[in-house]
């Protein structure tokens, strides 16, 4: 078997739907398998699984083990020669599999392969490739942009869609040969949430291989769906960092003080930050052929004003008011969906994707804080 994509799941049932009929769709004509694991969610979602996609392989947990734990459950079940780690709340195009796969055969020395990730309003996430997070780099990062330039956090000289290669990848996906992940003995399971790719990535890289960057390749990652960024998140991702420093890292008491003051400043200025105000949307649209289904939501979405194809959207944009635009996956590809959310990424054009045949619509406009999942009773 060619590929294994894992996705693990924790109680966002329907970002979890859409994600797998992307993914069922990109692995169409391959030789793969999909692997969903479920951290005990409170919701719905095995059941959602076990009845909508039979041939995925649903592993239950009875507890919460974690994002580490629980990948590495899944990889050594997993039969293909290469495994992708992949969130829940994650849009794959239809080749986005037989793109990375192709690439990766090409790559000398491929440790692991990253792509190129946008939020839910088509906006470059940089933390798709990342130079290790060293001390300095992390400390001049904290202390804001005047001075992060003189070591960068981010790859900044990879153009977004150029590839070529780095040093982190991130963890909402991942894609590298199964006995590469094993040799290194996966995500580290001293973290329970967080740091686990920044660890992973650079053991890879300890180990002689090299981390690569495809930016050809968009999947839309909508940030922080998976996990509210409140006080909790604050103090599992600072608790992780200090994790990977004590590993990695040469002690010393005045370098633990530099790291351990730099990550309290950074928690306080965490705790300063706002979550931006939801949209308030004046009207909506549908990009659809599906007639029924306009009548349908204009039943719970009384603002739709109209059905219209992909290539009329400029009209509304160029109106300069905030309008949801809702996207029928069951007449548009993925491809074309991502195309037209990157397209429209600098305008008041919001996007929300109704999976085929479901009666609900997801979608994210900040990489801050939660998606919004809209159900439709009369559909």
């Amino acid at each position: 078997m060619q590929l294994s994509v894992i996705v693990l799941n924790y109680n966002v049932r329907y970002f979890l739907e859409l994600c797998l009929q992307s993914v069922v769709q990109a692995t169409n004509g391959l030789s793969a398998e999909i692997i969903v694991v479920d951290n005990n969610s409170p919701d719905d979602s095995c059941a959602m699984v076990k009845k909508q996609f039979p041939n995925i392989k649903l592993i239950e947990n009875k507890e919460n083990v974690g994002f580490a734990k629980a990948n590495n459950q899944a990889v050594l079940e997993a039969k293909g020669t290469y495994v992708c780690i992949l969130n829940p709340d994650t849009v794959v195009t239809e080749h986005t599999f037989s793109s990375v796969l192709r690439k990766a055969v090409q790559l000398p020395n491929l440790g692991m392969l990253g792509v190129q990730l946008i939020d839910g309003k088509g906006r470059f996430l940089p933390e798709s490739k990342r130079n290790l997070p060293t001390p300095k780099v992390s400390f001049l990062k904290i202390m804001g942009a005047r001075f992060s330039h003189l070591a960068p956090y981010y790859v900044d000289a990879l153009l977004p869609d150029k590839e070529g290669e780095i040093a982190i990848l991130v963890g909402a996906f991942m894609l590298c040969k199964k006995i590469v992940y094993q040799k290194v003995g996966g995500f580290d399971e001293d973290y329970f949430m967080y740091g686990e790719d920044i660890d992973l990535s650079y053991k890879v890289q300890q180990a002689g291989y090299k981390n690569y960057y495809l930016g050809s390749e968009s999947v839309v990652h909508f940030k922080g769906e998976s996990t509210l960024k409140d006080s909790v998140y604050r103090k599992r991702f600072f608790g992780a960092m200090k994790l990977f420093y004590k590993k990695h890292f040469k002690s010393s008491g005045i370098t633990n003080l530099f790291i351990y003051t730099g990550i309290k400043f950074s928690a306080l200025l965490q705790t300063a930050k706002k979550q931006e105000a939801s949209i308030s949307f004046r009207s909506s649209l549908l990009l659809s052929t599906n007639d029924v289904l306009l009548q349908q939501l204009r039943k719970e979405k009384t603002e739709i004003i109209a059905v219209v194809k992909k290539e009329a959207l400029q009209v509304y944009a160029d109106k300069n008011i905030p309008i949801c635009c809702f996207l029928d996956m069951g007449m548009l590809n993925y491809h074309e969906a991502i195309q037209l959310i990157k397209k429209y990424q600098s305008t008041l054009l919001y996007f929300r994707f109704i999976p085929k045949n479901s009666k609900f619509a997801v979608g994210s406009d900040t990489s801050s804080g939660r998606g919004q999942v809209i159900g439709f009773r009369y559909c």
